[in-house]
């Protein structure tokens, strides 16, 4: 079993920045995907980014929603703690975030390819 937590969650004005971590616990998983998704309220959860490892010659791999490509980085350390560093904040960025994992190695956006879910943090972008 593998846990996630969230934080790092809050309310920044357009164009701020904010860095939500995942930690993880329980089973570990070194080579599997992580992501991170969104939902805002009325709509369904949507894939924000995802990192895996494609081996030591290709090191990690990134991938990004396009509603995010430039502003958002996601990042993971040897601890298996998942980071996205949100800059340039818009309004629509507002939402729950979730951290997610998959014990899979491909990369995917699909919500219910993921096997495991944190509690989400919320982040709150004011214009």
């Amino acid at each position: 079993q593998v846990q996630l937590g969230e934080s790092g969650g809050g309310l920044v004005q357009a164009g701020g920045s904010l860095r939500l971590s995942c930690a993880t616990s329980g089973r570990t998983f070194s080579t599997g995907v992580m992501g991170w998704f969104r939902q805002a309220p009325g709509k369904e959860r949507e894939f924000v980014a995802a990192i895996s490892w494609s081996g030591s010659w290709g090191g990690w791999r990134t991938y990004y929603a396009d509603s995010v490509k430039g502003r958002f980085t996601i990042s993971r350390d040897a601890k298996n703690t998942v980071y996205l560093q949100m800059n340039s904040l818009k309004p629509e960025d507002t939402a729950g975030y979730y951290c997610a994992a998959t014990l899979g190695r491909i990369v995917t956006p699909v919500v219910s390819d993921y096997d495991y879910w944190g509690q989400g943090t919320q982040v709150t972008v004011s214009s």
